[in-house]
């Protein structure tokens, strides 16, 4: 297989956001290696599924080296891979703690730290964090301690990787989510959701991809932190 074609690196890619991300960049024609712990196997020649725990270092080694191997190159990362429990801060568990630690920040510096190493080899390169809009605007009743913690450190790592890496060719920007319509948001809450947003409705995942897509294109941009939220990080 020839490595002319850009090869795009999705974590949390068996559903949701991360899935409409696989299909969004197989448009666009990129190949894609697509990570996650439930994921199977595909079909498509020019999908790498790889099945693993993000956490775990193992996992992010053996998805570049297995992507290097069969596609021959890395250009976009998209750390899409997260969780989100809310619970009073009091409330939370070791567990809570280190799950939150383990997929909100090990793994994107597992995943980031090897990818950024292959970019450096093309000059170029382009990583996007999935954050959330919580971090500088909480919400009450929305306890979220914990992802603040962690999205928001990735909110500073993402601003700090785009000065570190910009004279490398390699762009470094951040989505902060508002409420978006996933399996992770049962229907019945949906409408206590979307009354979170000045506009009155949830995303979709659609605004999300869009949003991705966009930043892919824009090539003066790096170091952003762009709200997809319907409104809600303007106020309310």
């Amino acid at each position: 297989m020839g490595t002319e074609q850009k090869v795009a690196v999705v974590t949390g890619a068996s559903q949701g956001i991360g899935a409409a991300l696989v299909k969004a960049y197989r448009d666009r024609h990129y190949r894609v290696i697509a990570i996650s712990r439930s994921i199977q196997p595909s079909d498509d020649e020019a999908v790498l599924a790889i099945s693993g725990d993000i956490a775990n270092r193992k996992t992010a080694e053996r998805a570049i080296i297995e992507g290097v191997t069969r596609f021959g190159r890395i250009d976009t990362l998209i750390n899409n891979a997260g969780i989100f429990i809310a619970k009073p801060f009091t409330e939370y568990t070791q567990a809570d703690y280190e799950a939150y630690l383990g997929t909100n920040v090990a793994g994107f510096f597992h995943m980031t730290q090897l990818a950024i190493a292959e970019m450096e080899k093309l000059g170029s390169g382009h990583i996007v964090q999935i954050s959330t809009s919580l971090v500088d605007n909480p919400v009450a009743g929305v306890p979220s301690v914990l992802a603040s913690l962690t999205k928001g450190g990735l909110n500073s790592a993402t601003r700090s990787l785009a000065i570190e890496y910009a004279t490398r060719g390699i762009r470094v920007n951040a989505i902060a989510l508002g409420n978006i319509k996933t399996p992770m948001h049962p229907a019945e809450t949906h409408a206590q959701l979307a009354a979170m947003h000045p506009n009155g409705r949830m995303g979709q995942i659609s605004d999300i991809v869009d949003a991705i897509l966009y930043l892919e294109s824009a090539n003066f941009v790096t170091g952003e932190i762009l709200h997809v939220d319907g409104g809600q990080s303007a106020g309310h």
